[in-house]
């Protein structure tokens, strides 16, 4: 049996080998991605356990929730090189796994524990008594928002997955670069980008209550759209900033920085101010007394 496994070795085409190169070469690759996945997701909960507040407690667990699918993806992957026959070492396959196993309970942990807070009665109670309708808003505006980004670095993800595999492909830098579909995923990431960008502007105004939350319905619709559409109908979206223009961002955003500035500089005059005042004050009464001390 030995003798003939050896020999079927010695047998194994050029082109099977150059496959099983290939194949282990994505398998490191993956695993390495696994391992910065990991390092991530740890400093991401240290901030969920470490967070001041709850709105920032929210943000870094939207945050985590994000990094633990890519690292549910990189498992399903795993899973499947783990029961294939063609590789032979599969024991970093398996730690790998249970690495991310290991992350996903403790993600659990973490999601146990907000929605026991969030519809525990105690909560309810209080959400029911504290909350109005404009924070009512803001909170829905944030939860769509935040859906629309994690469905947009989604995307991005699978279509940087596929720019990897068309460039790594065994026919020449030359000949990957002047491949149309990879112009194609390009020119998709970078308006994923400048839409992930302008939602986070969005995002912001609306957490510092400079646009209300009603003037972004209509663009709820619009990237619903974009999300569903973009690789179907490529042209149609060939300019990212046409669905915020009648929003003025960043109009908005540059009156609200000039507003925190000069909220931030205003104790600073108000005392200067009061010292003036302090001082005119302490003249006069000097003067009084002066005067007073003459006519006696």
């Amino acid at each position: 049996v030995t003798r003939t496994r050896a020999a079927t070795r010695r047998c194994e085409t050029p082109g099977a080998m150059a496959d099983r190169r290939k194949l282990q070469a994505e398998i490191d690759r993956t695993l390495k991605k696994i391992e910065e996945g990991v390092e991530v997701f740890d400093r991401i909960f240290d901030k969920v356990t470490e967070a001041e507040n709850q709105s920032l407690k929210e943000k870094h667990e939207a945050e985590l929730k994000k990094e633990i699918k890519k690292l549910q993806r990189f498992r399903d992957q795993v899973k499947q090189w783990a029961g294939s026959n063609d590789v032979k070492d599969k024991n970093p396959l398996l730690e790998a796994r249970r690495t991310i196993e290991r992350e996903m309970e403790r993600f659990k942990v973490v999601e146990k524990e907000t929605k026991t807070k969030a519809f525990s009665k105690e909560g309810l109670a209080r959400a029911a008594s504290s909350k109005d309708p404009k924070e009512k808003a803001r909170e829905d505006a944030r939860d769509w928002l935040n859906r629309a980004t994690d469905g947009l670095n989604e995307q991005m993800e699978a279509f940087e997955a596929e720019v990897e595999t068309i460039s790594s492909e065994k026919k020449g830098k030359k000949s990957a670069k002047s491949n149309p579909r990879l112009g194609h995923l390009e020119e998709s990431i970078q308006r994923h980008l400048q839409h992930v960008a302008r939602l986070e502007l969005v995002l912001r105004l609306i957490d510092n209550e400079a646009l209300a939350p009603e003037d972004a319905e209509d663009l709820k619709d619009l990237i619903e759209d974009y999300l569903e559409r973009n690789q179907d109908d490529f042209d149609e979206f060939a300019d990212p900033e046409e669905m915020y223009e009648d929003l003025n961002l960043d109009e908005l955003d540059e009156i609200k920085q000039m507003a925190h500035e000069v909220a931030h500089s205003a104790p600073t005059v108000v005392e200067k101010v009061i010292e003036k005042v302090e001082a005119a004050e302490s003249k006069k009464e000097g003067g009084d007394a002066g005067g007073g001390g003459g006519g006696a």
